[in-house]
C-alpha cells in the first residue's frame, strides 16, 4: 500500500526533502536555545557579567530568528508537497477510473468513488503533511532533548524511561481499539454520499410521491450512524490528552523534587535546572506530537487502503499487443457467445448467441424487460467481454481492435443517456470535437431535435444544466442521438433511446436514418413494435437466448412472443398524435 502511494509524490520529492531539512534546522535551534538560557543565567546574571548577557542574548536572538525561518519554510514546503501529493492521487484515480470496464465500475459504488477522491484523499494529504513535518522534527527533538537532559542530570533519566514506556503502552492500546472503528466510519461516508446523491438525482420523484419525510428520516439515520461511530472513535482518541497531561505533570513534579535536592547538594546549577525544565517540556510535547501523528496515521490508514483499491484495480478489458487500427465496415457476427457479469455465476446472462448482420442492415431487437437485450449490444463495443465465443465487427474479433478505434466506430445511445453541463453545441461535439456548426445542425435535424433547439432564445448556445435537467426526457434523447450521429459511426446502437418521444417523431427519426445513413449498421432496441417493424430483421430475445429472428410480417404469424406483444400494443390507445398506430 505504502509503495503504491509513495510513487505519487513524484515531482514533489524536492519539496518533501526541503521540508525535512528545514525541520531538522528548526530542531537544532530549539535544542540550542535552552543551553543559551542556561549560559545567560549562570555566566551572566549570577556572575553579574553584563557582557556575557549581551553575547549569549544576541546569539539567542539569531537562533530564534533562524528557528522561525526554518519552521515557516518547513511548513511551506510541507504544504506544497502534501497538496501536490493529493492532486496526483486524485488525478491518478480519475484517470484509472476512466479506463475501467463496466465490470470494474460495478465493483465500486458511485458514492464510494466520490468519497475516495474527496474525504479519503484529504485524510491522506493531512497525514502526509504531518509526517514530513514531524517525522524528523519530533523524533530528533525527542532524542536530542533526552541526550541533553541526561548530560545535565543523569539521575533524571529513569524518570523519562518510565514516562516513555507508560505513554507507549497507552498509545498502542488506543490505536488498536480505534482502527476498526475508522474502517466502518468511511463505509458510513459512502452510505451518506449515496443517500445525498440518490435524493438529489431523484428529487422530482421524491416530491411527486411526497416522500420528503421518508428521505429526511433515511438521511438522519445515516448521519446518526456516522455520528455514533465518530463519537465512539473520538471518545477513545481523546484519552490521549489526559494521559499525556498526567505524564507531563508527574514528570515535572518528579524532576522538581529531584532537582531541588541536586541544587542543594551542589551538583546542579540554577541555570541547568531551568534548561532541564525546558528540555523536559520539549520531550513531553514531542511525545504528544508523536502520539497525535500516530492517531492521524491511524485515521488515514483506512483511507489509504480505500485509495489503493482504486489505484490497483486493473481494467478487465485491455488493448491487444498489436491492435488493428481500422474497422473495415459495420458487419457484425456473434458465434456461440456466452456471457456473465461475474465469472463464478452459475447461469449465463447470454446463452449461445448466434447471428450475423451485414453492413448497413437495420436490426430490431425486442424482448421483455430483463431479457438481456442491452447486455447483448454492449459486447459489440467491448463494454464487456464475452466469457466464451466470439463477437466480430468488420470480419474481425472485437478483441483484436484498438479500443478507441472500435468505440469510435460504434455509437451507443442509451435510454438514460447523459448530457453534461455546457451549451448544446458543446454537448453535441462530444460526438466529434471538430464538428462544424452546420454539421451539428444537420445531425439535430436527423434526430428531430433542430425544431425545439431553434425555439430556445439562445438556440444552440443554450446552456444545459447538470444532467440535462432543463430539457425534457424526449429532448434529451434526441440530443443524445444527434451527438452519436456526429461520430459518423459504422455501427449505431439505439438502446430504447426513443422511448420518451411520440411515435410520429420516432418514425421521422427512423426515416432520416434510412435516407441519410444507409450504409451505417443500425441496432434498434425497443419496447414498441412500431419502432422495429420496418427493420430488415428483428431479433427476439427471451431470458438471455435468441428466441427467433425474422421480419415483421412473418413473426406476427409464427412467433407467439412477438404476436402477443403486437396484439397488446395494437389494442392500446397509442400516442396522442397517432392513436392506435403501429
Amino acid at each position: 500500500m505504502t509503495k503504491t502511494l509513495i510513487k505519487y509524490v513524484k515531482n514533489y520529492k524536492k519539496s518533501t526533502f526541503l521540508s525535512i531539512l528545514f525541520a531538522a534546522m528548526e530542531v537544532v535551534t530549539d535544542i540550542t536555545i535552552p543551553l543559551l538560557m542556561a549560559a545567560i543565567i549562570d555566566k551572566g546574571i549570577e556572575a553579574r557579567n553584563i557582557s556575557q548577557i549581551y553575547l549569549y542574548g544576541g546569539i539567542m536572538i539569531i537562533a530564534v530568528l533562524v528557528g522561525l525561518f526554518s519552521g515557516a519554510a518547513a511548513g511551506k514546503f510541507a504544504a506544497n508537497a502534501s497538496s501536490g501529493f493529493a492532486r496526483n492521487l486524485r488525478d491518478a484515480m480519475f484517470v484509472n477510473i476512466q479506463d475501467f470496464s463496466f465490470s470494474n465500475i460495478d465493483k465500486f459504488s458511485t458514492a464510494g468513488l466520490v468519497t475516495r477522491m474527496t474525504t479519503d484523499v484529504t485524510n491522506v494529504q493531512n497525514s502526509y503533511q504531518m509526517v514530513i513535518r514531524l517525522c524528523v522534527r519530533a523524533p530528533l527533538m525527542l532524542i536530542c532533548a533526552l541526550i541533553m537532559s541526561v548530560i545535565i542530570a543523569p539521575q533524571v533519566s529513569i524518570i523519562f524511561l518510565i514516562v516513555i514506556v507508560f505513554l507507549s503502552i497507552a498509545l498502542f492500546t488506543i490505536i488498536k481499539s480505534v482502527m476498526p472503528i475508522f474502517t466502518k466510519v468511511f463505509k458510513g461516508y459512502d452510505k451518506l454520499n449515496a443517500s445525498v446523491q440518490e435524493n438529489v438525482t431523484g428529487i422530482r420523484v421524491v416530491k411527486g410521491f411526497v416522500r420528503e419525510k421518508f428521505e429526511n428520516e433515511k438521511f438522519i439515520n445515516a448521519v446518526d450512524n456516522l455520528y455514533k461511530k465518530f463519537v465512539k472513535a473520538e471518545g477513545r482518541i481523546v484519552l490521549n490528552n489526559p494521559i499525556m497531561m498526567l505524564a507531563i505533570y508527574s514528570c515535572i513534579l518528579a524532576v522538581s523534587w529531584m532537582g531541588a535536592h541536586l541544587i542543594v547538594g551542589g551538583s546542579l546549577t540554577t541555570g541547568e535546572l531551568t534548561s532541564l525544565f525546558t528540555y523536559i517540556m520539549s520531550i513531553l510535547m514531542n511525545l504528544m506530537m508523536i502520539s497525535m501523528l500516530f492517531v492521524m496515521i491511524t485515521i488515514s490508514m483506512s483511507s489509504a487502503k480505500r485509495i489503493t483499491e482504486v489505484l490497483d484495480e486493473e481494467t478487465d478489458i485491455k488493448n491487444p499487443e498489436n491492435p488493428i487500427m481500422a474497422v473495415k465496415d459495420g458487419s457484425v457476427e456473434f458465434k456461440h457467445v456466452n456471457f456473465t457479469y461475474k465469472k463464478d455465476s452459475i447461469k449465463n446472462v447470454l446463452d449461445d448467441i448466434n447471428f450475423s448482420v451485414s453492413s448497413g442492415e437495420t436490426i430490431g431487437i425486442i424482448g421483455s424487460t430483463g431479457s438481456s437485450k442491452t447486455s447483448l449490444v454492449s459486447l459489440i463495443s467491448r463494454l464487456y467481454d464475452v466469457n466464451s465465443g466470439t463477437v466480430s465487427v468488420g470480419g474481425l474479433d472485437v478483441r483484436k481492435y484498438d479500443l478507441k478505434v472500435l468505440r469510435d466506430e460504434v455509437a451507443v445511445v442509451l435510454q438514460k443517456n447523459e448530457l453534461f453541463s455546457g451549451t448544446i453545441l458543446e454537448n453535441l461535439r462530444w460526438g466529434n470535437k471538430d464538428a462544424t456548426y452546420e454539421e451539428c445542425v444537420q445531425a439535430c435535424k436527423m434526430a428531430c431535435a433542430d425544431d425545439f433547439v431553434q425555439a430556445f432564445p439562445d438556440k444552440y448556445e443554450t446552456y444545459i444544466e447538470q444532467g440535462g435537467s432543463n430539457v425534457s426526457g424526449g429532448q434529451k434523447q434526441r440530443l443524445c442521438i444527434a451527438r452519436a450521429l456526429l461520430k459518423r459511426p459504422k455501427i449505431l446502437i439505439l438502446d430504447d433511446s426513443t422511448s420518451a418521444v411520440d411515435t410520429a417523431t420516432d418514425a421521422r427519426i427512423r426515416k432520416a436514418f434510412l435516407e441519410e445513413i444507409p450504409y451505417t449498421t443500425k441496432f434498434i432496441i425497443a419496447q414498441r413494435i412500431s419502432s422495429v417493424k420496418d427493420a430488415d430483421r428483428i431479433i427476439i430475445v427471451d431470458d438471455g437466448k435468441i428466441n427467433d429472428i425474422g421480419v415483421h410480417e412473418d413473426l406476427i404469424k409464427t412467433n407467439k412472443i412477438y404476436s402477443t406483444i403486437y396484439e397488446n400494443q395494437r389494442d392500446s390507445s397509442g400516442d396522442f398524435d397517432q392513436k392506435g398506430a403501429m
